[in-house]
């Protein structure tokens, strides 16, 4: 799959500084563009494994994101929508290298590139870890830092923190709103 990555970048960016006022925005967008965030694949096979992946699902999640806050009586602010979809997956920079593998290609085994997890940084959970890597830069509401922690849903919840998440989607809108519009843009786009 080949993406316009400076286009994708920029549209992330545009859409960064247009809904977030954030202090911290600038520094936390500065380290993203020195790491592989805006090239990075968003997973290995799951969806969005090419370069680009990851921003161009990132992006992905706050439009469904913005779609489902239309239903919503009371919606979460658009700035909390915008931190919670456009982030909620950092804990996916510098977590991929390239690797090589053997593919047969029509009727040829050829050398292939492919990527593989190369975690430098284990810190637990999955949300967790993108809520701590926000805040180094920019301070997190409780409810953005808890839809971050709990957009995979159950599906990244151990058997003793399962109430604990449907709970938040009960306290906190915007973290069903995130982990439906993380799943929407998963299995519904096909890129």
């Amino acid at each position: 799959m080949e993406l316009n990555i400076e286009g994708q970048k920029q549209e992330f960016l545009t859409i960064c500084r247009a809904d977030i006022r954030r202090e911290g925005l600038e520094d936390l967008l500065g380290w993203l563009e020195k790491a592989d965030f805006f090239t990075a694949p968003a997973s290995t096979h799951y969806h969005g494994g090419y370069a680009g992946g990851l921003c161009q699902h990132s992006i992905d999640v706050y439009q469904y994101a913005k779609r489902l806050t239309f239903l919503m009586d009371k919606a979460p602010s658009q700035e909390s929508v915008a931190i919670a979809c456009l982030f909620h997956d950092l804990c996916k920079v510098n977590l991929y290298k390239t690797d090589k593998r053997n593919q047969k290609i029509n009727g040829e085994w050829k050398e292939v590139p492919y990527y593989v997890i190369d975690e430098k940084f284990h810190f637990g959970s999955h949300g967790g870890k993108s809520v701590f890597l926000i805040q180094q830069f920019m301070k997190l509401t409780t409810e953005e830092a808890a839809a971050i922690n709990c957009h995979m849903g159950f599906s990244d919840a151990n058997p003793n923190t399962i109430r604990d998440v449907g709970n938040a989607y009960h306290q906190f809108p915007l973290a069903w709103i995130v982990h439906v519009a993380d799943e929407a843009a998963t299995f519904l786009l096909d890129r």
